[in-house]
């Protein structure tokens, strides 16, 4: 069994330093403490902020997962919130069906709703591009 544990130590240790972080640091606050830690981050992450606040201009920089695409939380909000009050899939349905069936008036009326229904999609489509750092125009 010392032998199991000194191999395993003596493995461990030569892999250490390479790449790797060291252990995180922990700390133990208050909930006084945290609360204004966490008020004070505002929407940083409290372990960037900490590290900001000790080191500064100083502080290595992190590796960091995927940003999130979106730029533009407004535009992503209204394209979000004019989707839920749309029903618009619903709407695509029932007009596919018809032209299937060939039983669409086209009257003016119907055609002037079919137009505003394509410029909303595309306002729709410019916001959710807006969003996500895009310009409206740009490929996929």
């Amino acid at each position: 069994m010392t032998s199991l544990l000194h191999d395993f130590n003596r493995l461990a240790s030569k892999t250490e330093g390479k790449g790797k972080y060291p252990a995180p640091f922990s700390l133990r606050l208050t909930h006084e403490e945290r609360a204004r830690l966490l008020a004070d981050a505002g929407r940083k992450p409290v372990g960037a902020y900490i590290r900001d606040r000790l080191f500064g201009d100083e502080a290595s920089p992190r590796k960091r997962r995927g940003a999130s695409p979106v730029k533009d939380h407004e535009s992503l909000g209204r394209v979000l919130g004019a989707l839920g009050q749309s029903r618009l899939s619903a709407n695509l349905n029932q007009l596919a069906r018809a032209v299937h069936t060939g039983s669409l008036p086209v009257t003016p009326e119907t055609e002037a709703d079919l137009k505003q229904a394509c410029r909303d999609v595309a306002a729709m489509r410019a916001d959710l591009l807006r969003a996500l750092g895009k310009m409206p125009g740009d490929g996929p």
